[in-house]
């Protein structure tokens, strides 16, 4: 590991003004799991950061919450095996239950945080793909103040997120459940316990057969995790009928810009990605 200085801020505000005063010289670690890892295999060091900053010691920041008429909010330290013992996001935010479910191993999910995972601005992230087809905000707070993103405008490019160098990530807030609501996550790895060569999410409301609403994300196949915009407006107001779910398939590949890497190909990128898309929609449908 190369040399760096352990900050431990006891609250938030004294954690802002560290982000304040260090700005792109500190790194925030919550979990550790994805910021040791990329300082030990930093290529150069103007990669690595002279200050990382443990949230350790902040309290209130472990929390997995759901109210059923203001949603579920996790805090910035809630690894993803607290997540998975809540029985309500099993039950209301399936794709994002079964995200964590299949992340990484035991020992990983015992550390590693979701809002981390968020952070982190993975094209492979397999909790950011379900939360990105169940929607949100990110919950900043910086020298200004508080502040809430969108999760539709959080990411901005590979490994780059709307955080800025003096904000704090404290919590992500997802929406209530609503009326009709289902959702599913799917992925495809060479093992399981791999990164995701593909994979996706979706979050449909539903009227009997008939699909009122659509959020369709998709992984691995961007710079940054991607909604499939076009393809939804191919569900809203539509039965899922055998016919629908074919063209849906169909225009996937052209809403997808994957790339050749050590997991895959962008040619079988391209193939599979209507058939996994299609599978996720058919178990979410199933699982109502």
């Amino acid at each position: 590991m190369p040399d760096f200085d352990l900050l431990l801020p006891q609250s938030i505000p004294e954690a802002v003004e560290l982000l304040s005063t260090h700005r792109e010289r500190i790194t925030v670690m919550a979990g550790g799991t994805d910021v040791m890892v990329a300082m030990k295999f930093a290529q150069s060091p103007a990669k690595v950061p002279e200050f990382v900053m443990s949230l350790d010691n902040v309290p209130g920041l472990g929390y997995v919450l759901f109210d059923p008429e203001k949603g579920l909010r996790i805090g910035a330290k809630a690894t993803v095996a607290e997540l998975l013992a809540q029985p309500d996001v099993k039950r209301h935010y399936r794709a994002l239950w079964h995200a964590a479910q299949t992340f990484a191993t035991g020992q990983v999910r015992n550390t590693a945080t979701v809002l981390g995972n968020l952070l982190r601005a993975s094209p492979a992230g397999d909790c950011s793909c379900a939360i990105y087809a169940i929607g949100g905000v990110v919950v900043l707070h910086g020298a200004s103040g508080r502040r809430e993103v969108d999760i539709d405008d959080f990411w901005l490019s590979y490994g780059v997120t709307a955080r800025l160098p003096d904000e704090l990530a404290v919590e992500l807030i997802l929406p209530p459940p609503a009326a009709g609501s289902r959702s599913a996550f799917k992925r495809m790895t060479r093992t399981s316990e791999d990164l995701a060569k593909l994979n996706v999410a979706v979050r449909l409301e539903m009227e009997g057969n008939t699909c009122v609403d659509a959020r369709l994300a998709m992984g691995c196949v961007a710079p940054t995790p991607l909604r499939l915009t076009k393809t939804e407006t191919l569900l809203k107001g539509h039965e899922l009928t055998p016919e629908v779910l074919q063209r849906v398939a169909a225009s996937v590949p052209w809403e997808i810009s994957p790339i050749d890497d050590k997991r895959s190909t962008a040619e079988y990128r391209k193939q599979v990605s209507g058939v996994l898309l299609k599978r996720a929609i058919q178990e979410a449908c199933g699982a109502a």
